[in-house]
C-alpha cells in the first residue's frame, strides 16, 4: 500500500497577478506610487472632493421598469453614475470651475448598498489656490446660482437636533455626535488644523458643509 503525504501549504499552483490585473495587490501598489508621484512633482493636494451617486436622479428614476426600485438596477445606477462622473471632471479639469487644474487623481468606490462614490484630488496652479477665507464659499447666493443653491441646502444641510429633535441619527448619548449646533460667526475663518469654520448667519439653519 502506498501512503502519500500531502502539505496543505503547497496545494494547488502559486498564480502572481500582474500589475495589469485591475485590483491585484501589485496593481494596488503601483496605483498608489503613481499617485506619490503625482503629489512630489505637482505640490500639495488644494482640493478634496467627493461625488456621490444620488438615486434620486431622473435620469435612473425614468428608465426604471413598473414596480423597479434603484436598488433593483446596479446597471443602469452604475452607467449613470459613470456619466455623470465624466461630466463633472470635464468641468473640473477643462472648463476650470474651481480654477487651472495642473494635476488630479480619482478613485471610485462602492457603499454596502451598492451606490457608487467618487474621491477627487486637485491640485490647481498657484494663482488659482485657495489661499485666504475670501476664497471659501459659504451657501450658494439662490439669485445667482439657484441649482446650486437647491442641491446644498437640500443634500448638505444638518438639520436640527439635540433637544429639538432627538430621534436625529446624529444623536448619540444625548448629543449630536458631529458637534452641532455650531457657534454663529459672522465670517469664514481659517484655523490652525486647515479646516475652515464657515460663517454662518443666526437667520439660517445648521450647516454641515464645513
Amino acid at each position: 500500500m502506498l501512503f502519500m503525504h500531502v502539505d496543505g501549504v503547497t496545494v494547488g499552483r502559486k498564480i502572481i497577478l500582474p500589475s495589469s490585473f485591475s485590483g491585484s495587490p501589485r496593481n494596488m501598489h503601483k496605483q498608489y506610487q503613481d499617485a506619490m508621484f503625482i503629489e512630489r512633482r505637482f505640490g500639495k493636494l488644494d482640493l478634496f472632493i467627493t461625488f456621490t451617486c444620488n438615486p434620486k436622479w431622473p435620469e435612473i428614476l425614468h428608465s426604471l421598469l413598473i414596480n423597479q426600485t434603484p436598488a433593483d438596477r446596479p446597471d443602469l445606477i452604475t452607467r449613470v453614475f459613470k456619466q455623470k462622473l465624466q461630466m463633472l471632471l470635464h468641468d473640473i479639469t477643462q472648463n476650470n470651475v474651481f480654477g487651472k487644474t495642473i494635476a488630479y487623481v480619482y478613485v471610485i468606490e462602492f457603499q454596502k448598498r451598492g451606490l457608487p462614490h467618487s474621491h477627487i484630488l486637485l491640485i490647481l496652479e498657484p494663482n488659482s489656490k485657495p489661499l485666504t477665507p475670501d476664497h471659501f464659499d459659504e451657501i450658494p447666493d439662490p439669485a445667482l446660482l439657484p441649482n446650486l443653491h437647491h442641491i446644498v441646502t437640500q443634500h448638505m444641510i444638518h438639520e436640527p437636533c439635540g433637544k429639538a429633535n432627538k430621534e436625529s441619527p446624529c444623536m448619540s448619548d444625548g448629543k449630536c455626535s458631529k458637534g452641532f449646533p455650531k457657534y454663529f460667526i459672522p465670517a469664514t475663518l481659517q484655523t490652525s488644523d486647515g479646516y475652515p469654520l464657515y460663517k454662518r448667519r443666526d437667520n439660517e439653519k445648521w450647516c454641515n458643509i464645513g
